[in-house]
């Protein structure tokens, strides 16, 4: 499947804590060239001393999450096509457009994190930003009304299954992406969790809702290398967004490879954030309490 074709959509599989065996996939990039270097005149990189965001204390009895676990790629919320490293920080794919997200969401605040494009090879494409706990996994970033991405090929911002023209180029290899999100008193337009307190497989949605009212002054915004390409959405929906990325490999080719950085020290922290509120690293998210039994990077680890 072309990154231009429509994307075929299915129920999505029964969640499990125990993934389905498969061959495991190889996360280390296939032997090639070193990534196409980045022109200087092009990024503005800060000193290391200042590459780290400003760590506030958090009141973790503000919200319904539990504080004490690390940010992670989550071994439930993901396809059973895509493969997680063991610090589930990375993940790779050799299939067709799938998603996975963050283990922690946030509702209302402004937050970051950065993603590294390690290797797309000749076939490789990504869509990479936000997504809500209803984003359909089995379908690129973006696809529906609760995701928002950020597409390599052209740069477009893609939502509800539409690219807009958004940045002036594309990414690629080697490339370091910063997503950037704030919701002004967003907490005040989070859906209500129908069955919150049941066990997990009965909370995740089984059917799509109304969308939920807009967020006023929320808005998406999304770097390259340290440079922001411009505010991306505005007035998103209310709802927890959390860090999320979906990638594509035409069969039989190298697997694309990307890293998440939830922070608190960044590769290129931008320099100002142009008057947007300046944003706390997603490092500092507690986390949701209901899935803290099953994120640990040492349990529920993928076999092949």
């Amino acid at each position: 499947m072309a990154d231009d074709m429509p994307v075929s959509v299915y129920p999505p599989p029964p969640l499990s804590s125990t993934p389905a065996t498969q061959p495991p996939l190889n996360l280390s990039a296939p032997p090639s060239p070193s990534p196409p270097s980045i022109p200087s005149a092009s990024v503005t990189q800060i000193p290391s001393t200042q590459n780290t965001l400003a760590s506030p204390d958090l009141d973790s009895s503000s919200s319904e999450d539990a504080p004490g676990q690390s940010v992670l790629l989550s071994r439930i919320f993901k396809s059973e096509r895509i493969e997680l490293s063991d610090d589930c920080l990375s993940a790779a794919s050799n299939k067709g457009y799938r998603m996975v997200r963050a283990t922690h969401g946030v509702t209302a605040g402004a937050w970051y994190f950065e993603i590294r494009i390690v290797h797309l090879g000749p076939t490789g494409h990504t869509r990479l930003g936000w997504a809500t706990n209803w984003a359909d996994i089995d379908t690129p970033v973006g696809y529906d009304a609760y995701g928002f991405g950020y597409r390599d090929v052209d740069g477009a911002k893609v939502t509800k299954a539409w690219r807009d023209k958004y940045a002036d180029e594309g990414y690629g290899e080697g490339d370091v992406l910063g997503f950037y999100i704030s919701m002004p008193n967003g907490e005040q337009y989070e859906p209500k969790q129908p069955n919150k307190g049941m066990p997990l497989h009965v909370q995740v949605p089984k059917k799509a809702q109304k969308i939920p009212d807009p967020v006023p002054g929320s808005e998406i915004c999304y770097f390259k290398n340290g440079i922001c390409q411009g505010i991306a959405f505005k007035d998103i929906p209310g709802g927890r967004y959390y860090p999320a990325a979906s990638m594509y490999t035409e069969p039989g080719n190298p697997n694309c490879i990307i890293k998440f950085n939830f922070g608190p020290k960044f590769e290129f922290l931008p320099q100002d954030f142009g008057g947007l509120p300046i944003p706390q690293p997603m490092s500092l998210v507690p986390h949701q309490a209901y899935e803290v039994k099953n994120e640990e990077p040492t349990q529920n680890a993928i076999t092949g």
